[in-house]
C-alpha cells in the first residue's frame, strides 16, 4: 500500500508471489502510454495474483480503463513491460492471440453481434479459436447461460433481451473461452439502475468461484464486499492501493476522500 508525496518504503518486487503464496498471473512493470503528447499512463507497476479480485477506481480520464485494456493488448504500451501468465505482451501477434485465449474481457456496451442469437454469440469464439465442435460449444454455452440465469434466452437475439441480460450474456461469452483472468471495463455503467444488481450478482458468484478478476467500476458496494484490493488511479498513476476495509475506512488522502464523497452522493 502506497501513498504518493509521503515517505515510502522500498517498493516490492511486483513479480513476487502474494504473502499467501498465490502466483502472479499478470505483472506490469513501469508501464507507460502516450496518446500523442498526452502521457496517459506513467510508470505504473502492479501485479495481480491467481484468485485475486482487484477493483480499479478513479475519476474519468485517470487512465484506469486504458491500463485495463493494455492487459490484453487492446491498447499497446509504449514503455515498460506487461507479462500475462508468463507471456510478455508486445507486437507479436502470436503472443497477443495466446494471451487473449487466457484473458476474457467484458465491455461497457456488451459488444454482442446483433445478427447472431445469444447461444451463437457464446459459441462463436470456442468453435473458431479452440476448435470445439458445435455440440461441445453449445453444451458449454447452455451450462454458462444457466450459470448467469439465462438458459431460457438462448435462441433470442440481442435486441430481444434487456441490457442487464445482454451484459450477462457477454459475461457468459467471455467465460466460454475458459480464461484464467477476467477483465471488466465498467460493466454496469451503461445499465439502468434496476439492471445493475443482476449483473453484479453474477460477478459476485464468479468471484466466489475463485476466478481472477480485475474490475474497473464505480460500484463502491461491490468493491467493499468482493475486492481483495482496491487501486485508485489519478492522472495516470496508482495513487493508493489497499484492502477494501483499509481503503474505505482509513485512507487519509484528501483527493481520495473527496472522490469517495462525490461518488456516494451520485
Amino acid at each position: 500500500m502506497t501513498l504518493q508525496n509521503q515517505p515510502q518504503p522500498a517498493k516490492a518486487d511486483h513479480a513476487m508471489a502474494a504473502p499467501d503464496g498465490r502466483k502472479p498471473l499478470i505483472v506490469a512493470t513501469k508501464v507507460n502510454k502516450h496518446f500523442g503528447p498526452f502521457h496517459v499512463i506513467k510508470d505504473v507497476s502492479a501485479s495481480f495474483c491467481q484468485g485475486e479480485v482487484a477493483v480499479i477506481i478513479g475519476a474519468s480520464g485517470s487512465g484506469k480503463s486504458t491500463f485495463l485494456r493494455m492487459l490484453n493488448r487492446l491498447e499497446s504500451h509504449d514503455g515498460g513491460s506487461i507479462v500475462v501468465n508468463g507471456i510478455e505482451l508486445n507486437a507479436d501477434l502470436k503472443k497477443i492471440d495466446a494471451v487473449r485465449r487466457e484473458v476474457g474481457m467484458v465491455f461497457q456496451n456488451f459488444n454482442l453481434f446483433p445478427h447472431l442469437t445469444v447461444i451463437d454469440n457464446i459459441t462463436l469464439a470456442p468453435r473458431r479459436l479452440r476448435n470445439a465442435t458445435r455440440e461441445e460449444a453449445e453444451a458449454d454455452a447452455m451450462r454458462l447461460l444457466a450459470k448467469v440465469g439465462l438458459a431460457d434466452q438462448a435462441r433470442k437475439y440481442p435486441h430481444q433481451i434487456s441490457g442487464g441480460q445482454a451484459q450477462r450474456v457477454a459475461i457468459a461469452r467471455a467465460l466460454a473461452m475458459h480464461p484464467k483472468v477476467m477483465l471488466f471495463d465498467e460493466p454496469t455503467s451503461a445499465l439502468d439502475p434496476e439492471m445493475i444488481k443482476e449483473v453484479l450478482d453474477v460477478m459476485k458468484d464468479l468471484a466466489s468461484s475463485g476466478m481472477t478478476m480485475i474490475v474497473v467500476t464505480h460500484e463502491m458496494g461491490f468493491a467493499r464486499e468482493v475486492a481483495d484490493r482496491v487501486l485508485f488511479f489519478e492522472k495516470g498513476q496508482i495513487l493508493y492501493e489497499a484492502p477494501p476495509q483499509e481503503f474505505f475506512s482509513h485512507c487519509e488522502n484528501e483527493r481520495i476522500r473527496a472522490f469517495l464523497g462525490q461518488i456516494s452522493h451520485q
